[in-house]
């Protein structure tokens, strides 16, 4: 089977387990579970929890010990298990315990398969800058398949959602060991510090004041991504207690609206070579952080009837908010170190956006909402939760160019080897 297609099957996999439950749990868990929004607030905190120690955990294992896809292909498996027992769990304390187990073994899942991508590319002699993004542009993909598929049989606050997830992770869990040897490249070196012993070597990336504050604004941008993710669905979902808009085809099928976000994460994936080529790094992730300035803003005002184009719009430009930070952040790590610390770095990067980032989103997130944002009947004032959202997404993007220094090119730099 062609290296490519291999790769897209893979991102293709990756994404659908995702999509199959990520934007609907909010779902799931008001219209069924009818639990608090502050325990909600701490469900989705378990992606941030996982994503501090286990994607550079599993960097270190894949960089030193275990070939990455054989680690990526276990993670899988086992998270299609936990997956299987959600279901099952009827309160929101052992929900917690649950969700938290299968983010234990799906967050590295991300970083790994960047980390399978780029070496099984660079094994070839493929330009991963140019080549990487039309591969992961499948992984949105597969995300919107998943939406629709939860959304048409009509499973957004059906446990159904996490059956479909699980049978998808256990057969990339199955497919993985398929994939291109990608074996540890660190070099064993003399040096016998703690921190090499550790293997926290791409740590000390945080010694250098680019990538100090490069990793620093991707832990703010992390959080901006959590707060899509956790209220997006459910912030439309509402709606259907306003009887003017309880039949419209948007509150009907919130879940197909969201996945707008989806189609076009695709068109700026693809868009990315060309940006970070003509930009560079640092002015895609100002364009990233304006954007979410604008995916705030739209939601703020829009809503399923009159203002259902400003929701589609927050839809659109959620493609820019996504991409321009997480995908060409992770291609910006791939060409400024080398290959013996690439899980390593690539997991660094994953805790500071999907962890710190995570939990610092979901956890005061959910702590405002409640508290300023949630009237005493429970409903909730979106417009307000929206236009703080934007606020927050503006303060960073007004700070950010004056900080952060940073050279035009992607590929000018000698690769940081802290092998």
């Amino acid at each position: 089977m062609n290296i490519k297609f291999r790769l897209i099957l893979m991102n293709f996999m990756q994404f659908f387990i995702w999509g199959a439950w990520l934007i609907t749990i909010g779902a799931y868990w008001f219209q069924n579970k009818h639990w608090s929004g502050a325990q909600f607030g701490a469900i989705f905190s378990t992606m941030g929890i996982s994503a501090i120690f286990m994607p550079a955990l599993t960097g270190i294992i894949a960089d030193r010990y275990i070939n990455a896809e054989k680690l990526y292909g276990t993670m899988h498996i086992l998270g299609a298990l936990t997956l299987f027992c959600i279901p099952l769990v009827t309160n929101p304390t052992t929900f917690f315990w649950v969700i938290l187990l299968n983010m234990i073994f799906y967050m590295p899942t991300l970083s790994l398969s960047i980390t399978v991508a780029y070496t099984a590319l660079k094994s070839k002699n493929i330009n991963v800058v140019k080549e990487y993004p039309p591969i992961r542009f499948w992984g949105t993909i597969g995300f919107i398949v998943a939406l629709w598929t939860v959304s048409i049989t009509h499973n957004e606050t059906s446990s159904n959602q996490f059956y479909i997830a699980s049978a998808v992770a256990l057969a990339l869990g199955v497919f993985s060991f398929t994939l291109p040897k990608c074996p540890p490249l660190y070099k064993k070196t003399s040096d016998k510090s703690l921190v090499n012993l550790l293997g926290l070597d791409a740590f000390v990336l945080f010694k250098t004041p680019r990538f100090a504050i490069f990793f620093a604004f991707s832990l703010l941008l992390g959080a901006a991504l959590q707060l899509t993710n956790a209220y997006g669905d459910t912030f439309i979902q509402d709606f259907k207690n306003i009887p003017s808009f309880k039949d419209l085809t948007a509150v009907k099928y919130p879940a197909i609206i969201m996945s707008i976000s989806q189609v076009s994460e695709t068109l700026f994936i693809l868009a990315i070579p060309f940006f970070l080529r003509k930009f560079g790094i640092k002015y895609v992730m100002l364009f990233s952080m304006l954007a979410w300035v604008l995916r705030f803003g739209f939601f703020a005002f829009g809503d399923p009837a009159g203002g259902l184009w400003m929701i589609i719009l927050s839809c659109i430009v959620y493609g820019m908010a996504f991409d321009f930070f997480n995908i060409s952040g992770s291609l910006f790590v791939e060409t400024q170190i080398s290959p013996g610390i690439r899980a390593s770095a690539q997991g660094l990067f994953m805790m500071m956006v999907n962890g710190f980032g995570a939990l610092f989103g979901s956890l005061t997130s959910g702590i405002i909402i409640d508290k300023f944002f949630t009237y005493s009947d429970h409903n909730k004032n979106w417009h307000g939760i929206w236009l703080t959202f934007a606020g927050y997404a503006l303060v960073i993007a007004v700070i950010f160019p004056f900080v952060f220094r940073d050279k035009h090119s992607m590929e000018a730099k000698q690769p940081i080897d802290l092998a």
